[in-house]
């Protein structure tokens, strides 16, 4: 079940009313009449099944209220209404399963943004990875994974292409480019120090390493686990079960590869540059695709259940 809170101007309240009114999905409806400052005129609060929302937001964005006022949509985590039980009951297709583009398009923008948050958790990401290789120690690496930002801007790729916005597909290449290259650049310096004052050399990266080789050996298996991933991490998204996210993170070597770049750079080991930038490439590209295609079946999908109903 979805909040709606809706601040109208007074003369459209009447079709904002309307189209929740004429809505099965909404259980819902309360209008406060002149409870808006800005815009001047109405506030508007409805409850609405998970199933419904898109089909209710594209109406209410039809009758151009968002122009001047604006639509918030809200996850109600506990409700005891049977109007609510029989609005869930018609709608269709599951809750679980509903796509709400709205929430998924926002968070896409919100996580692809290049901020001075999302280097810093890229660098520090980076320097835990390399440390992790550089002591042969796979729990290190499993933390760097886990703190990386960059599923996000990942995932956003697919939904870019998927819904025809090109301005964020732009925001999410540019995200993944500027925070890899800062984070690489910054964790070479960073080991070219540590090489110096001769706390790593080049056959900690070089000699026989067991538990972290895969990170410089990409095969056929790396894509196939980003796929994997990446279908996964974009479930996790649009069904808003966060929880599927933390496997994602720990399933591709995305930040482990750009700090054995990073290690190879600073200690002159092109085989190591060459055969972790091959990584990177094939697990994002992998989470891409896989992104693309699930955010492409579950649109279909979609589709012809509205329809239908």
């Amino acid at each position: 079940m979805l909040s709606l809170r809706i601040y109208s101007q007074t003369e459209l309240t009447s079709d904002v009313v309307a189209v929740l009114q004429d809505e099965p999905g909404v259980s819902s409806l309360a209008v406060i009449r002149g409870a808006s400052l800005t815009p001047i005129g109405d506030l508007v609060f409805a409850d609405v099944a998970r199933e419904s929302a898109n089909v209710v937001i594209d109406r209410l964005r039809e009758t151009g209220v968002h122009q001047e006022g604006s639509i918030q949509v809200q996850p109600v985590s506990t409700w005891i209404s049977r109007p609510a039980y029989e609005a869930e009951r018609v709608a269709p297709g599951a809750g679980s399963d509903a796509v709400v583009w709205a929430d998924v398009v926002q968070r896409a923008y919100e996580e692809s943004r290049l901020t001075f948050a999302y280097v810093t958790f890229m660098t520090l990401a980076t320097l835990i990875a390399s440390i992790g290789i550089v002591l042969d120690s796979q729990i290190l690496l499993i933390g760097a994974m886990v703190l990386g930002p960059e599923f996000g801007a990942i995932a956003a790729l697919g939904l870019a292409l998927v819904r025809k916005r090109p301005r964020l597909f732009g925001h999410a290449i540019g995200t993944l480019v500027v925070g890899f290259a800062v984070a690489i650049v910054a964790t070479a310096i960073l080991a070219s120090l540590a090489n110096l004052l001769g706390w790593v050399e080049v056959g900690d990266i070089g000699g026989v390493r067991p538990g972290t080789a895969f990170i410089y050996q990409p095969d056929r298996w790396s894509f196939v686990v980003a796929l994997i991933a990446g279908a996964a991490g974009v479930l996790s998204m649009t069904s808003g079960r966060s929880g599927g996210l933390i496997g994602v993170f720990i399933s591709v070597t995305t930040i482990p590869a750009a700090g054995n770049i990073a290690l190879g750079l600073a200690l002159g080991n092109g085989h190591e540059v060459w055969g972790s930038t091959l990584q990177l490439l094939v697990n994002i590209t992998g989470m891409a695709v896989a992104g693309w295609l699930t955010l492409i079946v579950q649109q279909t999908v979609w589709r012809r259940v509205a329809r239908r109903s």
